[in-house]
């Protein structure tokens, strides 16, 4: 059983980071065939990675168990594949999602594949992290990368959104005997998204808990519109829901949790009620997960709906630099109750 009842009501409010941190080193207390391994993520006087994911887990597990590596994602992505067949449970980690590409020969063609050649008889239970979205650092640190493994068989997508669902997650991705790809916004990690309005932090139990894939979460019941969004979009997703109830309007948010598996029955479940989808995601338009979930909506659901499946993305160009130019890039709050508003003839 996947979620465990929390005996009694211990909660701390916890950054992503610190939330990502304490499912770490909890699997880590618990199963002895848990290792980290990323560029930086245990040096002495560092920050614990890129974003203090792993700060201070090397002084109590020592570095045979938080192994930084040289500059090579696609050997970290090997020596895990590795390690995942010899029986190992490891947690790699690339310092930004970027760089994920030098990877994917190791990640498509060997760690999603080798389990359905060989009749399963192999295993290949391993964590890839990986930091996506825009954060002012420009077009080759701050793409969105999900749907580029939505694509791959044999591969599961996770992508939570808050502090809660982080832990959750990542506790039972540690535990999968699949590969899976963990993607984490860069702007909800803590300080930095705080100081951009968006603050991802959240009630974590003291006590153990798993999260099970492919169960959405309704972050806010509507009558009116359904919005789908993940990571960084949630937020903005809920903020235009506030302002749209100030116009009337009452929107339903999914946050999926899971891309990979997918709860379709949840979405549907509240399009059926709705009639009306709105998806919303950082990555660009063109080929972005949220074309495979418009039209598996539209070949279900068809019936269902008054107007088509509407997408709010990014517009198909590399992430810009300029601070003003990203703030145009990304989807916005803003963005959402236009386009609610317009499906809903309200415009």
């Amino acid at each position: 059983m996947y979620l465990l009842k929390v005996k009694e009501n211990k909660l701390r409010n916890l950054t992503v980071a610190e939330a990502l941190r304490e499912a770490i080193r909890e699997e880590m207390r618990r199963d002895e065939s848990v290792f980290c391994i990323g560029e930086d993520i245990g040096i002495k006087g560092g920050w614990g990675g890129a974003f203090t994911v792993t700060l201070g887990l090397s002084e109590e597990f020592g570095h045979e168990r938080i192994l930084d590596t040289p500059i090579s994602e696609l050997g970290i992505a090997g020596i895990a594949v590795g390690a995942a067949l010899a029986g190992m449970r490891p947690i790699a980690d690339v310092e930004y999602g970027d760089f994920i590409f030098l990877a994917m020969d190791q990640l498509i063609n060997n760690a999603a594949k080798l389990r359905y050649m060989s009749a399963g008889k192999l295993k290949v239970p391993m964590v890839m992290r990986i930091p996506v979205g825009a954060s002012g650092r420009g077009a080759q640190h701050a793409q969105s990368l999900e749907s580029y493994f939505v694509h791959v068989p044999g591969l599961k997508v996770v992508c939570p959104s808050n502090a809660y669902d982080a832990k959750g997650l990542l506790k039972t991705a540690i535990r999968d005997d699949n590969p899976v790809m963990f993607f984490e916004h860069k702007l909800l990690y803590g300080a930095k998204g705080r100081r951009e309005g968006i603050d991802a932090r959240g009630e974590v139990p003291e006590e153990e808990y798993l999260l099970p894939f492919g169960v959405a979460e309704i972050k806010r019941e509507g009558e009116d519109v359904t919005v789908v969004a993940t990571l960084r979009m949630v937020y903005a997703a809920l903020s235009a829901a506030e302002e749209l109830e100030k116009r009337g309007i009452s929107v339903e948010v999914i946050d999926p949790r899971t891309l990979t598996p997918l709860d379709l029955e949840t979405i549907l479940k509240s399009v059926h009620k709705t009639n009306r989808l709105i998806i919303v995601h950082e990555d660009n338009l063109t080929g972005g997960w949220g074309a495979e979930l418009a039209t598996r909506v539209t070949s279900e659901a068809f019936d269902w709906l008054d107007v088509p499946v509407t997408r709010i993305a990014a517009p198909d160009t590399p992430v810009p630099f300029a601070p003003i130019m990203e703030n145009y890039f990304v989807p916005n709050s803003e963005d959402i109750v236009r386009t609610a508003a317009s499906v809903l003839g309200k415009s």
